[in-house]
């Protein structure tokens, strides 16, 4: 018998709540409201305070001459999210985990690298953001409100064990609140309508170009496609093409109607800043300045207030999926599986640095350039995603029926030219600004510079010309496929000592049942544990004659009684201690079993904080199987 390593499963993105979300209803508008949830999340970043800051820059500096880039940005992200939600609801796979699969290693870290570093950028504005807004409505000082904004990890923490649908809910009210403020921003400035229209019409020159281009990065935001692909598997799909057909359809009235919406807010910040500081002749710093300058320009102190709040809020709402977007992409580009706090405050950790650095030494009149320089590093970032985003869903055996249209690869090729061709301006600009403050230290930047730009002009040349490229090109760097299972021999597992804790509780009912059927069927010895943990056992050990000892062990002599009249070997053994989680591995390691039965007892993950979790103890401790029974469940 040929016998060979079988292919591992395929890990899924965001695996807590992967399929989670039924969609098999009956009524359309029951299945339009399953559906909901995924565009919204995504839309969140598309009204983040870098978007704020971009807004307000153009607002103030241009009047409403760049509105025209927030409508062509808008268009290109319904379109580039679209094709990012076709890519997972057809292929299956998250934008991170389709690189992975089709390019060398050494590429897959070139764009993980540059993934983390949007996602940075994108946290530094959500945290300087949010900052400002506890300024704003407090009168916290910005390097408090940096350090205090931290604490948001452990609001998340608990927040993503309840389930897709409430975050998704959180968020869907922080966005409508959000809208609402803006709405009577403009109501209270009154903008006058052909004026505004105005702004539609392009124009672009050397000194509106940085501010155009951190729109379109502050807009089309690279992570936002890495999350939308994995956002879409957590509706529960049927594998037909009519199933994956209807899922498109209605993700793209999902995607329209959200960033439709975002566009509304977006537009909204930058008329208000048109009309209210360009008309004045203010020059906006810094966003506290906006805060100030609404109530007296708008005759209102409610301007002030709703600009705060709607402040605060797009903060909150985006720090939720720049997590979601941190994991994505960890987990498909480098198969690293983190939790998600703890991935949450990594991030964070690298945001507050350069945040509390620049309000450190420049002030709080340099937070406003801060934020529109991390919305010109996702912008830079764009093509990176963009490009190979194209290349996937143009791919027809990887897509099949649902590879893109000639129409739909001409308009996706068109915005990524854009988008290119706009980044290499601003670089060429920036680098030129660089090299001529340098002066004397000119090759210093140089020698930074020039090995950069090789890596990455080196990294898009190949995610750009792969689809053309000589298979033996190709194979470099990727890992060999593991071998195909010729046949497999099934081997149940034999169990020749069984140890089950047990703790004087409902659970205990179940975790004895499976235990003692197991050491039936396998002939194993099994071993009942309890370790008392009260004040005299503590203190007093295997010494303790107290009532409540007695009784313990009367009642494991009891259940080991009637295992023994059913044919069980069993042993009951009573233990003290102050740490019953160290008690049970200490015996564990001297008995040696081949499986531990415990029970789980549902607890949430405060609960969990608060009394603490044996189970995870005992997992990682011991090299033997954990078979975790749950509560009100009986072995037949």
């Amino acid at each position: 018998m040929i016998r060979t390593r079988p292919i591992p499963r395929r890990p899924v993105s965001l695996p807590e709540v992967h399929g989670s979300v039924g969609t098999s209803h009956p009524s359309i508008w029951r299945r339009m409201f399953a559906f909901a949830g995924p565009a919204y999340l995504v839309s969140v970043g598309y009204m983040d305070p870098g978007n704020w800051a971009a807004d307000l820059e153009a607002g103030a500096r241009f009047g409403y001459q760049l509105l025209w880039v927030l409508v062509m940005s808008n268009a290109m992200a319904v379109l580039l999210q679209t094709l990012s939600a076709r890519l997972g609801i057809v292929a299956g796979r998250d934008l991170a985990q389709a690189c992975a699969d089709t390019y060398p290693q050494f590429i897959n870290y070139v764009l993980w690298f540059l993934c983390e570093i949007a996602i940075a950028a994108c946290d530094l504005a959500e945290l300087l953001g949010a900052a400002i807004a506890l300024n704003l409505l407090f009168g916290v000082p910005l390097l408090w409100g940096v350090l205090i904004t931290a604490a948001d990890t452990l609001l998340l923490l608990g927040l993503s064990r309840f389930g897709i649908r409430l975050i998704e809910g959180i968020v869907l009210s922080m966005v409508t609140v959000i809208a609402g403020c803006m709405f009577v921003e403009i109501w209270l400035a009154r903008p006058a309508v052909g004026e505004v229209a105005s702004g539609l019409v392009p124009r672009l020159s050397t000194e509106n170009l940085y501010v155009a281009l951190a729109m379109l990065g502050a807009t089309v935001m690279p992570h936002n496609l890495y999350l939308h692909s994995a956002l879409v598997q957590t509706r529960r799909i049927g594998r037909t093409s009519e199933d994956k057909r209807r899922a498109c359809r209605y993700n793209l009235i999902d995607s329209a109607v959200a960033l439709n919406g975002a566009l509304l807010v977006n537009a909204a910040i930058l008329i208000l800043s048109a009309t209210v500081f360009f008309k004045a002749g203010v020059v906006v710093t810094e966003i506290q300045q906006a805060h100030q300058l609404l109530a007296p320009l708008l005759g209102t102190t409610l301007a002030g207030i709703a600009f705060a709040v709607a402040l605060l809020l797009s903060g909150q709402s985006s720090t939720m999926t720049g997590t979601m977007a941190g994991q994505i992409v960890m987990e498909g580009f480098l198969h690293v599986r983190m939790r998600p706090w703890l991935r949450r405050l990594i991030t964070r950790l690298i945001a507050i640095t350069p945040a509390a650095i620049t309000i450190s030494i420049a002030g709080d009149e340099a937070v406003l350039r801060l934020l529109i320089l991390s919305q010109v590093v996702l912008s830079m970032q764009l093509p990176f995603a963009v490009i190979p985003l194209i290349h996937f869903t143009s791919d027809r055996q990887r897509m099949g029926l649902f590879a893109n249209p000639g129409w739909v690869r001409g308009l996706a090729w068109i915005a990524a030219a854009i988008i290119v061709s706009l980044n290499v301006l601003l670089v060429v600009q920036t680098v030129a600004e660089w090299l001529a403050a340098a002066a004397d230290r000119r090759w210093l930047v140089e020698v930074v510079l020039y090995p950069v730009a090789a890596v990455l002009v080196g990294a898009l040349a190949w995610v750009t010309l792969e689809p053309w490229l000589p298979l033996r090109l190709k194979q470099i760097g990727r890992p060999a496929p593991p071998p195909l299972p010729v046949e497999l021999e099934p081997r149940a597992p034999a169990f020749k000592t069984i140890l089950a804790p047990v703790d004087h509780t409902e659970m205990d009912r179940a975790v004895v049942s499976f235990a003692a059927g197991l050491a039936r069927e396998h002939k194993a010895k099994l071993y009942l544990l309890h370790v008392e943990e009260d004040v005299t056992s503590q203190i007093y050990g295997e010494l303790s004659q107290t009532a409540e000892v007695e009784a313990g062990r009367q009642y494991l002599d009891d259940i080991a009684a009637a295992l023994r009249e059913q044919g069980v070997d069993v042993e009951s053994v009573l233990c003290h201690s102050r740490d019953p989680r160290r008690e049970i591995v200490r015996f564990a390691r001297q008995v040696r079993p081949d499986l531990v039965v415990m029970g789980g007892h549902g607890h949430k993950w405060f609960q969990d904080l608060i009394f603490g979790d044996t189970i995870d103890a005992v997992r990682h401790a011991l090299g033997a199987p954990v078979l975790i029974v749950p509560e009100g469940v009986t072995r037949g």
